[in-house]
This record gives C-alpha cells, sequence and structure tokens, in this order.
C-alpha cells in the first residue's frame, strides 16, 4: 500500500518547500517505500487528517497516521526494520537528535530570515496573509524589514558550519560512508531555501555545498526533482 505523505506546498503544488517534509521524502526514499505527496498550503494544514497535526509533514500508512518529522523516522525504522537502515541503532537516533537541536539552532534561524520574502513571494494570497501575520508577530517587525541583513550575516553563517565542514573532510556523509537520517535532517534546511529562494547560502568549492550535491542525487535524484529557485 502506497503511503501518503502530506507536505507544505505555495502557490506551485508541485514545489513543496518544508525542511522537515523533505527530511519524510527522504527518509520514505532511504527505505525505499512507495509513497504519494499529498500538496497541501499553509491554511490548509488544519484538514490534513482530521487536524491530527497543527504541521506537516504528516503520513498516512494504512490506518497509522504519523505526525512529525523525527516521530515518522522513528515509526519508519520500527516498522520497516528489514529496510535501509535510517540510524544504525540507538545511538544513531541519539546523534540524530543532536544533528536535529544543532541544525534548528544553528541553521534555521538565518536560513528562515534570509529566505523569508521570497517563501512569501511563492504562496497564494490567502497564504501570503496568514504567513505575513504569523510571521510579523514571531520577528517583531514588517516581513519586508527581516531579509535586510541577510548579505551582512552570510559570511558568519557559513562560519557556523566550521563544524560540519570539517567532518566532511572525514567521509561523504555526516552518516558516514552513506547517509543516515541525520544527513536528510541538514539536508532539509538547504532544500527548504534551494527551492525557495536564488539567494546564494554556499561558496564553490565549500564542502558542505559538495555534500548537499551528493545528497541531492540521492534516491535517483529525488532532491533534483524540484528545480532550484
Amino acid at each position: 500500500m502506497t503511503i501518503l505523505l502530506y507536505e507544505l506546498v505555495g502557490q506551485d503544488p508541485s514545489r513543496p518547500f518544508s525542511p522537515h517534509c523533505w527530511k519524510s521524502a527522504m527518509a520514505l526514499a532511504h527505505k525505499g517505500l512507495a509513497f504519494e505527496r499529498v500538496p497541501v498550503p499553509f491554511t490548509s494544514v488544519p484538514t490534513v487528517e482530521g487536524s491530527v497535526s497543527k504541521t506537516v509533514p504528516v503520513i498516512r500508512d494504512g490506518d497509522r497516521v504519523i505526525a512529525d518529522s523525527f516521530d515518522i523516522a522513528l515509526y519508519l525504522e520500527e516498522n520497516y526494520p528489514d529496510r535501509p537502515t535510517l540510524f544504525g541503532g540507538p545511538g544513531g537516533a541519539a546523534m540524530a537528535r543532536f544533528i536535529e537541536r544543532w541544525s534548528q539552532g544553528t541553521i534555521h534561524g538565518y536560513l528562515g530570515s534570509a529566505a523569508l520574502m521570497d517563501i512569501h513571494d511563492r504562496l497564494a494570497p490567502a497564504d501570503q496573509a496568514y504567513f505575513r501575520e504569523s510571521r510579523e508577530a514571531r520577528f517583531g517587525k514588517r516581513l519586508e524589514e527581516v531579509p535586510a541583513t541577510r548579505e551582512a550575516g552570510l559570511e558568519g553563517f557559513r562560519a557556523s558550519l566550521a563544524p560540519l565542514r570539517s567532518m566532511l573532510g572525514y567521509q561523504p556523509f555526516i552518516g558516514g560512508t552513506s547517509p543516515l537520517f541525520a544527513d536528510y535532517i541538514v539536508f532539509g534546511a538547504f532544500q527548504w531555501v534551494r527551492v525557495t529562494s536564488p539567494f546564494g547560502l554556499l561558496a564553490a568549492g565549500d564542502p558542505v555545498l559538495d555534500w548537499f550535491e551528493r545528497c541531492l542525487d540521492l534516491h535517483e535524484g529525488l532532491g533534483r526533482s524540484v528545480e532550484a529557485a
């Protein structure tokens, strides 16, 4: 039975952009599971599977409905143990928790502000109104003001990736010789901006960019199936 993956989209339903939804898409592909992508704009998220969650991704696997990208990965690992592992054991799951906290604390803050207006401009009008109201409340300023410092902050953002850059000097993926869910966590963040914004985050020759390109090629080029902005 095909698994349903509910994921966030803008005005173009063929361009899912949520970093968390991309984690789940890559995890499903990693497991080799057939899945159908169900596009959900911001204002339709409360209607997904009887309002099971305030956010997506959400998956339906038969009679099971699971929300939250990390919980989805844990579910897939437990229920499809004969397929390629997402964690490599309990230690890998614990490591992925750290990577998730690091990614959201170090990467998401800058990326979310840098691409904010680009994301807004890709939404349908009703979703633009919701997005503006919710994000202006979050940032405490007009939407247009938030990305104004992205150029000034770029060097600092790139410097913050030093631990990841250094580690990739030893191995091709965060997971080692092959990717694990930890890779998809960080990949989702960069894919978020790749799909929504033309803003250049990484310099040519950066090992992080090389790693991201490898991730885009995974699973028959799943990440490249959506063209860059």
